[in-house]
């Protein structure tokens, strides 16, 4: 018999037996008890605590209330049920916590790939990576403007790789233009050599090094942080990350450091007109979710949401929510994903 049929048989045990039932009938009848024979029955009712007894006169036996000792025993298994639950809820936890280490080892290979899962150690390989480059570095970042310690810190990586005559060339989020400290940045690097591109859709991060290695998210460790990155050194699959940022490059639009996209925004190629805020407004009303529930979810009261809506009715010139979502539809601001990192997301 397994453990678990064990502990389920274990269960079933204390449940009383007919037996006891009987005997405990008996007692309540001041019929005669007979110790050994009984004595089975006798410790059952006695671990109820349905019976007592007088161990200088074994053969007395006095019956107890079953009220109170059925309150008791009710009180005592309910005692036990909360903490199988509460060790049920922290199973699911603590595999996790086990398996970050297990998929750790597991994925380590001489010369495969290696799961990073700290944000440290993913900039400290990173920055070494780079700092052994000698002919081309390619990044792909749409996780948001970077810290000012990280910024800086990247720049001089990024000038010293210039300088041994490393081509740089950076993918960013169209939203990226909208950020004074990200231009500034953009436009410093550029003049000494770099190339940038944005996309307004969505994208992988990736940070590739002579194409013989490169950095990539995961999608594989199910409980890892979102900051957790693959260490990849197998030419084969380098190549294809490689291909997958030249596809995303030759759509991107090449920028030098201006505040302004060719391709978001209004027709013509106007910056940006909705806000984070009215783009969340807009998603929620495109997939049919009421205007309370959005409120709740972006921690805005109703009053605050409609006068967002009515600006955005007169920015679109829509007389109707329904016409509202119709040219929100048709708006190119509708692929933004403006969405900010995690929480000690490591930057490439």
């Amino acid at each position: 018999m397994g453990e678990r049929d064990s502990r389920a048989a274990d269960a079933d045990a204390r449940a009383l037996s007919p037996e006891a039932v009987e005997l405990y009938g008996r007692v309540t009848r001041h019929e005669h008890i007979d110790p050994h024979r009984d004595a089975d029955a006798l410790a059952e009712l006695t671990e109820w605590g349905l019976v007592s007894t007088d161990p200088h006169l074994p053969h007395l036996v006095i019956a107890l209330d079953p009220q109170e000792a059925g309150r008791r025993r009710l009180d005592d298994e309910l005692r036990h049920l909360a903490a199988r639950a509460a060790l049920a809820t922290r199973i699911p936890q603590l595999t996790d916590e086990l398996g970050l280490h297990f998929e750790r080892a597991k994925w380590r290979s001489g010369r495969g790939s290696e799961f990073l899962g700290e944000p440290e150690l993913v900039n400290a390989r990173i920055d070494q990576a780079v700092g052994r480059a000698r002919a081309e570095l390619l990044t792909a970042q749409p996780c948001g403007p970077r810290d000012q310690g990280r910024r800086e810190a990247v720049e001089a990586r990024d000038s010293a790789a210039l300088t041994r005559g490393v081509h740089i060339r950076s993918l960013c989020l169209d939203t990226g233009r909208d950020d004074a400290v990200t231009r500034a940045h953009v436009a410093t690097m550029t003049a000494r050599g770099a190339q940038f591109r944005t996309q307004v859709t969505q994208f992988q991060r990736c940070v590739i090094i002579d194409r013989r290695q490169a950095f990539i998210s995961d999608h594989i460790v199910n409980s890892a942080p979102g900051h957790a990155f693959w260490h990849v050194r197998d030419r084969a699959v380098v190549a294809f990350i490689a291909e997958v940022f030249e596809e995303g490059w030759r759509r991107a639009d090449p920028w030098d450091g201006d505040p302004h996209s060719g391709t978001s925004g209004a027709a013509g190629g106007c910056a940006t007109r909705t806000t984070p805020l009215q783009r969340e407004i807009l998603r929620d009303m495109a997939r049919g979710i009421e205007q309370r529930l959005t409120a709740q979810r972006l921690g805005i009261g109703l009053r605050s949401l409609s006068k967002e809506v009515h600006d955005l009715r007169e920015l679109f010139g829509a007389s109707t929510l329904q016409e509202l979502t119709y040219q929100w539809a048709l708006s190119d601001e509708r692929l933004i994903d403006d969405r900010p990192p995690a929480q000690g997301q490591a930057t490439a």
